[in-house]
């Protein structure tokens, strides 16, 4: 079998062990379905990525991403890591833009950069599309939230940009906090739902240089809580344009998130809402923490 290198990548990360931790295999093709489920559940990440092959096809890189449960068609860290794993390692720092085959679609991957700045990756990921509305009574518990903490200027919805996420407008710090999962409630409602993810966020900030504060629940995938997510935060900055959440239907923030699990996050989002489509943008920093070789 030909020999496959891994590397250990820290995403929307501004230093080692911040953002969201990945594994990102490369000169994956032979290795079998199973196997690449089985390493996904070994390395324990919320998602490991698998570079099918160092050759373009259609222009972009065959990846397939897994989570320890399953594979999935699209996640956000997933595909900012391994477009920079593919642009140091397999391309020696020389792309400007790197393109991933995922089972979503082709996603496009721009590399920033400023002299005496670190590179920011950023995707372009699929309009997105707004689904179901939800009550402030039927999320509130789900949250152990009072109804009163959430904001009823906006909507609680289901929107995806290739991975759906139910999207709740906080009025606080305190109550985004606060907040904690009940299991059995979330997955009694998400079993009506296309999204089975949950975004909190609130436009109180621990730090004055950012915008909006997030956190990002995904019990249903056996994680209790992401430390960075760009797909769900894609769809949060589809959201924001879609209802001109800061009186705008432009966006271009700093968010943070991972705080309550000790992993601090620094995500970019730009959204620009064009007549009924809305073009959106993530971005951040990747930083590399570890490779090796598969035995």
């Amino acid at each position: 079998m030909e020999k496959i290198n891994f590397y250990i990548v820290d995403v929307f990360a501004e230093e080692k062990y911040a953002g969201n931790q990945l594994a990102v295999f490369v000169n994956a093709g032979s290795l079998p379905d199973p196997q690449m489920q089985k390493i996904a559940r070994e390395m324990n990440y919320s998602e490991t990525t698998f570079v099918i092959s160092p050759e373009l096809r259609s222009g972009g890189y065959d990846v397939r991403i897994f989570t320890p449960q399953q594979e999935i068609p699209f996640g956000g860290h997933p595909t900012l890591g391994t477009a920079y794993i593919i642009r140091q390692e397999l391309l020696k720092g020389k792309a400007e833009e790197i393109k991933l085959n995922l089972l979503v679609g082709q996603i496009p991957v721009q590399v920033v950069r400023e002299p005496g700045k670190p590179d920011i990756f950023w995707m372009r990921q699929n309009p997105p599309t707004f689904g179901e509305k939800l009550t402030i009574e039927a999320i509130a518990p789900i949250l152990h939230l009072d109804p009163q903490e959430i904001d009823p200027r906006f909507p609680i919805q289901e929107v995806s940009t290739g991975f759906p996420f139910i999207i709740v407008p906080l009025l606080g710090l305190k109550a985004l906090q606060q907040a904690r999962i009940d299991r059995e409630k979330l997955l009694a409602l998400v079993a009506n739902t296309e999204a089975k993810a949950v975004l909190i966020f609130c436009p109180e900030t621990r730090h004055p240089a950012n915008q909006l504060s997030v956190r990002v629940f995904v019990d249903y995938f056996g994680i209790p809580e992401d430390p960075a997510t760009g797909s769900a935060n894609g769809c949060l900055a589809g959201y924001l344009a879609q209802y001109a959440y800061f009186g705008k239907d432009e966006i271009d923030l700093r968010v943070e998130q991972g705080y309550e699990i000790n992993r601090p996050a620094l995500l970019l989002l730009k959204a620009h809402k064009n007549g009924t489509e809305i073009q959106v943008l993530v971005g951040g920093q990747v930083v590399l923490v570890a490779k090796g070789e598969l035995c």
